[in-house]
């Protein structure tokens, strides 16, 4: 029996054109063009010429089942509408192989190509499932400020928000600028963080979480740094650093399980642009795993728990180490762990996720727990192969004598956090949290090997456009 005939209609931009007969038509809801098979003799005059590649087209016509390969289905075209064409000579994205250098400076039209598209058709699905794992979870949504006058990382690599004139400031009797006549009475930036924030909330919703944007000042050209970034922090009132570690493992499981069940096509597509990729690479160089098989390894794994003082121990004695190929050479315990150690800890070591814990004091945030040792702090990292680091958190201190000795040491303002002590000062409890950059997470996700190419419109040193 012959299959039923189905009359549709599609809306989509050419992806290509050949033989002045078939044309491959992507609405953007999937990697899979639908071929449209075209008589042109049934056609207006002049249509032809406004079928490029990129021009917008509304297509009627019969869906049948396909008589090439590549496809199950096609149309047969009965009418086409042209929505607006696409100059041949102008337009920059023609099917054929573009540098993603080339691509950046084309940022508002990357997305027509096969990578971008399915990159961020990822990116929306991961996103998607950090808010429903959080609700599932009974986390409450939490809106930190963008702007703010605190500096929850310390790090003072922060852009300043201000109306004042950059010519002529307002001054005061030392002769800096009076930030008391600026628009909000105080020197105020951007945030790069809504950690402390969010645990104002947490300390009476009990379990809240942040994803917004988050801005940091660092003058860093690298393929891991942008200066905007979007960050996912939950942060958990009665939770002790075991359970903070039991949920973000509980979390990343959740949401890249999600993408293998749901972003199938996409992902066999970039596995396949990565695989083509690293052939031009040498052998030493190359992923030990596809990307899909990678993805599932995070998966169907436990993540291996050791602490900072064991894999000290781990990396000072690796061979990488004592023949001096490490960048940094590990000599003593107290050091500050690099991308090249994290990545030797899960790829050659362990060989599966890892969470380190316990981390020096002097190398981490003032507002982590305090161990009882006196130099070690209830911190945590999850380092995940081809990555390093792709969340920190902590056991928050909440301790307000501890607190403020800590605040003092570092000379940080006690009325600059009069707020952030006072949840020490009122009902306060053991609660942590952590943070996730979410381009990371796309990176790890998508296998892109920049950061650039895995947000809509990268922020970098000397880069805003669009």
């Amino acid at each position: 029996m012959a299959p039923k005939l189905q009359e549709v209609t599609v809306n989509g931009w050419v992806r290509t054109f050949r033989s002045n007969r078939f044309i491959a038509l992507n609405d953007g809801s999937t990697i899979n063009n639908i071929q449209c098979v075209v008589d042109f003799e049934k056609l207006e005059d002049g249509v032809l010429k406004k079928i490029n590649t990129g021009s917008a087209l509304k297509i009627s016509g019969t869906l049948v089942e396909s008589q090439g390969r590549g496809q199950n289905v096609e149309i047969q075209v009965s009418n086409i509408f042209v929505h607006g064409d696409a100059d041949p000579e102008t337009y920059p994205i023609q099917p054929k192989k573009h540098s993603l250098e080339f691509l950046r400076e084309k940022a508002h039209l990357r997305i027509r190509t096969n990578t971008f598209s399915a990159v961020m058709r990822v990116r929306s699905a991961l996103a998607f499932a950090i808010h429903q794992y959080f609700r599932q979870n009974d986390f409450h949504y939490f809106h930190a400020p963008i702007i703010t006058g605190s500096d929850a990382e310390g790090a003072g690599e922060m852009f300043k928000v201000t109306t004042l004139d950059s010519k002529n400031p307002p001054l005061n009797e030392e002769g800096e600028v009076n930030y008391k006549e600026d628009f909000f009475g105080k020197e105020t930036n951007l945030t790069v963080s809504g950690q402390l924030e969010a645990e104002t909330y947490a300390m009476a919703l009990g379990k809240v979480y942040t994803f917004g944007p988050t801005f940091r000042a660092e003058n860093s050209n690298t393929s891991r740094h942008l200066a905007e970034f979007w960050m996912i922090e939950p942060e958990m009132a009665f939770y002790d650093l075991d359970a903070n570690m039991d949920l973000a493992e509980d979390f990343i499981k959740y949401v890249i399980n999600y993408v293998l069940e749901n972003c199938n096509d996409d992902l066999q597509f970039l596995e396949k642009r990565l695989l083509d990729e690293e052939k031009s690479k040498p052998q030493a160089e190359r992923s030990e795993m596809a990307l899909i098989e990678k993805l599932k390894f995070i998966c169907e794994n436990n993540f291996k728990r050791v602490s900072y003082t064991e894999a000290i121990d781990i990396l000072r004695n690796c061979k990488p180490n004592k023949k001096k190929k490490f960048q940094y050479t590990i000599d003593e315990w107290g050091a500050d762990l690099q991308s090249e150690h994290e990545r030797y800890l899960v790829e050659k070591h362990f060989k599966c996720p890892v969470i380190l814990f316990d981390y020096p004091a002097n190398i981490k945030a003032f507002y982590m727990r305090l161990n009882e040792d006196g130099k070690t702090v209830r911190a945590m990292d999850i380092l995940f192969p081809g990555i390093g680091e792709i969340v920190g958190g902590s056991q928050r201190e909440e301790r307000l004598d501890v607190l403020k000795d800590k605040i003092a040491a570092l000379g940080i303002d006690e009325k600059e956090l009069w707020w952030y002590l006072d949840l020490r000062k009122f009902g306060s409890a053991v609660h942590s949290g952590f943070g996730l950059g979410f381009e990371r997470l796309v990176l790890f996700a998508t296998g892109m090997g920049n950061i650039r190419d895995v947000i809509p419109f990268p922020r970098t040193p000397q880069n805003a456009e669009f």
